[in-house]
């Protein structure tokens, strides 16, 4: 029998035959089909799994995460002890998760553009340095790297007692402290605060959030919005007379001095790390497992986008930064104005995968006994409550929801910054 893509003989209505004979038809008769056997092999295995599980005496019930964690948390951004619930032992620990994947995406940025650029420089040493760099971290485990830091960290740094004895001091006009326990440094206070937002009441997801905080950053990012409309008008101004106007002070006061304003009025000061007893009370302390997961994921992937940054650069055409210097612009503002927006467009794809793993790599923190989620809802929570199934499907859902949260954000990123045919 032959297959068939004409229209139905006058008169002859829809036969069943035309979804499997008819192309119009077939390819989505296949999608349906394969889409109806993947879904009854899904199906076959979780119900297989909840019938064993069952059998087992172990029914997929979350009732656990209401009962008292009984472990501490020793990293932590909120308050909390061990009568508290798993659920807000795991919700601490997703807070640790995110704090370190924020400040690891950050500071790999920072220093993959830099690294990726200077890999490029035409001075002989600079460059090798930077290749020598980029060879050495990314070819070296990450788990080893934050062994090794953590090791340096311990063994290296004085304890506190060596602070009161003389044998150590504190750096920057005495306001940081380095020592084997941590990292102490000043913690933001204020006056005249305007209190805090209490937000779930006393459930597990009970957390305050402060109005001084707020009041900053709307501030902030309103004087970002306005100096950004400068910048937009400066533009418009360059393209229609071909002279722009000077409006850096503009754009830096707008973003500066409303904030600066603010804190004043807030009274802001800092507080002071001070060693009494055996150890430093005050100021804001990380463990030297932050420190050591900090430094460790953000050099090891700064590696990776310090390539992808040098490939954005090479893919952009020589005739472009031969154009500007033809204009006269110098070679720091053709870096800037020409080469970067353009290779932006190429290095954000892959920069998002290196985002996705440094966040996923957050879960080799239980090495060196940094309290993530890994370590508190999959790690205690689990040979306490001994719900593996729970626990294990909670987390890769998080992770899931983190991963898909950072992808969407770069992508509509990528979308903005996408050259636009005419």
């Amino acid at each position: 029998m032959t297959m068939s893509n004409t229209p139905n003989p006058a008169g002859q209505g829809f036969q069943m035959s035309q979804l499997l004979y008819d192309t119009r038809y077939r390819s989505m008769t296949i999608q349906i089909v394969a889409l109806i056997l993947i879904l009854l092999a899904f199906g076959w295995l979780i119900n297989n799994t909840v019938v064993n599980l069952a059998n087992l005496g172990k029914e997929i019930q979350f009732k656990f995460l209401g009962e008292p964690a009984g472990y501490d948390i020793n990293q932590r951004l909120l308050d909390y002890n061990s009568q508290d619930s798993h659920l807000r032992a795991g919700f601490i620990g997703l807070l640790n998760t995110l704090l370190l994947a924020f400040l690891g995406c950050v500071t790999a940025t920072i220093l993959g553009v830099f690294i990726g650029v200077m890999r490029l420089s035409k001075n002989w040493l600079v460059a090798r340095v930077m290749t020598a760099y980029i060879e050495i971290f990314r070819n070296v485990p990450v788990l080893l790297w934050i062994i090794v830091i953590f090791s340096i960290m311990i063994e290296v740094m004085s304890p506190p007692s060596a602070f009161r004895k003389g044998d150590a001091s504190m750096l920057f006009n005495e306001s940081v402290a380095i020592t084997n326990r941590g990292v102490y440094i000043p913690e933001p206070l204020f006056h005249n605060t305007l209190g805090n937002i209490p937000l779930f009441g006393e459930s597990s997801l009970r957390f305050d959030v402060s109005l001084d905080l707020i009041a900053f950053l709307v501030v902030l990012f309103a004087g970002i919005y306005a100096a950004m409309r400068v910048k937009r008008r400066a533009d418009k101004i360059q393209s229609e007379t071909g002279e722009r106007p000077t409006t850096w002070w503009q754009r830096l006061a707008l973003i500066f001095v409303p904030a600066a304003i603010l804190l004043t009025v807030l009274g802001f000061h800092l507080g002071y790390p001070e060693l009494k007893g055996f150890n430093f009370k005050g100021g804001t302390y990380m463990r030297n497992s932050l420190i050591a997961l900090w430094l460790a994921l953000s050099l090891y992937t700064a590696a990776f986008i310090a390539e992808n940054v040098r490939a954005g650069i090479q893919a952009v055409s020589k005739g472009q930064s031969e154009a500007a210097f033809a204009l006269g612009i110098s070679p720091g503002r053709t870096m800037n104005l020409v080469i970067l927006p353009q290779a932006l467009r190429i290095i954000i794809p892959p920069l998002i995968s290196q985002y996705l793993n440094l966040t996923k790599n957050t879960s080799l923190a239980i090495a060196v006994g940094y309290m993530d989620m890994t370590g508190t809802l999959m790690g205690i929570t689990l040979n306490q409550t001994g719900r593996e199934m729970e626990t294990l499907l909670m987390g890769m859902a998080v992770y899931l929801a983190i991963s898909l949260i950072i992808s969407g954000v770069m992508n509509w990123y990528n979308n903005s910054v996408k050259l636009v045919e005419r």
